[in-house]
């Protein structure tokens, strides 16, 4: 198997202490890394690293870990300009807005929505995202959702049945008929696809009570649960993530002190994933990183990107926006959109560079991660490898 030794490495994100300097993010100075084909063989001081088959010359730059984006819809057709030239005028976002993009996703093929999902794909990877999941929920019918989960899998393990984003516009008078379908017919559809399953508990989606009851089944499918939760309004969503102990609560805009002490106490377990692209694609309240961090809470960073309220794929802005607004560190948002990505995605192969880690590396054109907060917009990812390969 071919190796290959980057080196002249200016400052190495690991995100394994015991590695670097001690701290979260588990910095070397002038390091060097060896790639053994789709994992990292070595880690450490570049004057002490093996020989290799080949040889890249990082020349001084920040070689951090592949972004983990565990949060977003991309199998969609269809395109919201005008929904969002109208909100950036005064209207408010509300969940009804998927309507629209579900009737252009019903209506376009396979390869059209295949086409789709690559081209984000590629222009999330260019921007320095190496594992990604995505979600359904955009069909609302038994044959639509099974066809973007099928769609999805072709393309990345994390995978996500949401027929519950919201109550389908075919069954606009009967919401209990709905959750039947989706915990029945649908769920068997689209549980051989999928990995997570998800639902938007959040007025004008799913209630707790109907939340709950779509989670347990698809657990008894064999899927984890996800949850968007508490993203427009305080409600249950993310007592009901930690009590099914989903994987994430994501979103976590609209907290009170008991929901914020039980993702504390489910902090090896839930996730709170927040996702900053909504909120400045809505003008909305920002979620409050800095009181789930010092409340002891994990937190990730994901982009959300759909065609309604995130319309981005970039998780280097994603962080610029936590560093902003919602009062995180530099390295806490470059931690919370790698490392803690993959423990939203219960993953330990991602989200750092270690020895045994999957080899997903993003190279900045910039002496530091803290570029991807203090220079916003510039596209500082100059170099990809997921699992070992050249990406971009």
């Amino acid at each position: 198997m071919t190796t290959t030794l980057v080196t002249h490495i200016g400052s190495l994100v690991t995100n394994d202490p015991a590695l670097g300097d001690g701290s979260p993010l588990g910095l070397i100075e002038n390091a060097a890394v060896v790639i053994d084909g789709e994992t990292i063989a070595w880690v450490g001081p570049a004057d002490g690293a093996p020989a290799a088959d080949s040889a890249f010359d990082a020349q001084g730059r920040a070689l951090v870990p592949g972004f983990v984006d565990s949060h977003s819809h991309l199998v969609f057709a269809g395109d919201r300009t005008a929904e969002f030239n109208a909100r950036m005028s005064g209207r408010s976002y509300s969940a009804g807005g998927i309507r629209t993009t579900v009737a252009a996703t019903r209506a376009a093929t396979d390869a059209e929505l295949e086409a789709n999902l690559l081209r984000h794909l590629d222009e999330a990877r260019r921007q320095g995202t190496t594992t990604f999941e995505t979600k359904s929920g955009y069909g609302l019918t038994v044959e639509d959702e099974a066809r973007a989960l099928r769609i999805a899998a072709a393309h990345t393990e994390e995978v996500t049945y949401l027929g519950a984003h919201i109550v389908s516009p075919d069954y606009a008078e009967d919401p209990a008929g709905y959750v039947d379908l989706v915990t029945g017919e649908m769920l068997a559809a689209c549980a051989p696809y999928a990995r997570w399953v998800d639902v938007f508990c959040e007025k004008g989606a799913f209630d707790g009570d109907q939340a709950r009851a779509i989670l347990t089944a698809g657990a008894a499918a064999g899927l984890i649960p996800r949850v968007h939760a508490n993203q427009l309004s305080y409600g249950p969503g993310v007592q009901l993530a930690v009590e099914l102990e989903a994987a994430s609560a994501d979103h976590c805009t609209h907290l009170t002190d008991v929901d914020v002490d039980a993702l504390v106490q489910a902090a090896d377990t839930t996730v709170a994933t927040l996702l900053p692209g909504a909120e400045f694609s809505t003008r909305a309240q920002w979620p409050d990183a800095r009181r789930l961090i010092d409340a002891g809470a994990t937190v990730a960073l994901s982009t959300d990107c759909n065609p309604g309220s995130s319309y981005t794929s970039s998780m280097p802005f994603c962080i610029a926006l936590a560093v902003r607004d919602m009062r995180m560190t530099p390295d806490e948002a470059l931690w919370a959109a790698t490392a803690g990505g993959a423990r939203a995605l219960r993953r330990t192969d991602i989200g750092r560079i270690a020895p045994g880690a999957r080899a997903d590396l993003a190279l900045l054109e910039a002496p530091s991660h803290v570029h991807l907060a203090y220079r916003p917009g510039v596209p500082l990812v100059s170099a990809v490898w997921q699992r070992g390969v050249r990406a971009a």
